[in-house]
């Protein structure tokens, strides 16, 4: 890997999928809203301010980009359109420019229970049955895609290194909480892993959970034919 481009990287998972990049060596162009605030776990990668919605912007920011991860998401607002805008037709956006630059990998972070109608999550603008439109979209867009849905994203890292990721396919898991450290990593290694791509992975953690990596459980849980 050698440049990888993160959306939504002032937010608490984007940094974090920046910063880990970094850690390894990559190098990030981390991708913000204009009035957006960088976070310090941003330090070393290259800011570039625009709005998803400006295609010229966002096609010259992915251009020589080798990756993308999308790490955008709908926060609560009274804009009950929000979903929408974020969730499906900003991951269209971003789908198109791509396209249009010839970036092929990208991985998504959803949410668990993406696409179900009866959710109590339902009620903003029903943000679950936008982020699986979303979804849908960049599995048909012929792009190197992933999708990793994570559980209830949690803050605090001080647990980080003592638990395991439980791995899954899709519609699998419906609840738990994973940090959004891991979360991260996880992204970092569905790039670094072919078996990864075109696959819908569902992540949480626990303490008891044996230590695995993403490469270990595809390998054990192939595509379905």
């Amino acid at each position: 890997m050698t440049v990888l481009a993160v959306s939504g990287a002032s937010g608490k998972t984007g940094w974090r999928v920046a910063h880990e990049a970094m850690a390894r060596g990559w190098t990030v162009r981390a991708l913000l809203r204009p009035g957006s605030i960088a976070p310090e776990g941003l330090a070393g990668a290259e800011l570039v301010r625009l709005e998803l919605g400006d295609a010229a912007a966002l096609r010259q920011a992915l251009t020589g980009c080798d990756a993308l991860v999308i790490a955008t998401g709908a926060r609560p607002s009274v804009d009950l359109l929000g979903p929408m805008k974020v969730d499906a037709l900003a991951i269209r956006a971003q789908i198109n420019a791509c396209q249009a630059v010839g970036l092929e990998r990208v991985v998504l972070v959803s949410s668990l229970c993406s696409g179900r109608w009866l959710h109590p999550l339902n009620l903003f603008g029903l943000i679950l049955v936008w982020k699986r439109v979303g979804e849908r979209w960049l599995e048909e867009s012929g792009l190197k895609w992933t999708v990793v849905r994570p559980g209830g994203l949690r803050e605090a890292e001080e647990s980080v290194e003592r638990e395991g990721v439980v791995f899954s396919g899709p519609d699998s898991q419906d609840s738990q909480s994973i940090p959004r450290r891991l979360v991260a990593r996880v992204c970092l290694e569905a790039l670094e892993t072919p078996a990864a791509e075109g696959r819908i992975i569902e992540i949480t953690s626990r303490p008891d959970q044996p230590a695995g990596s993403l490469d270990q459980w595809l390998a054990a849980h192939p595509q379905p034919a």
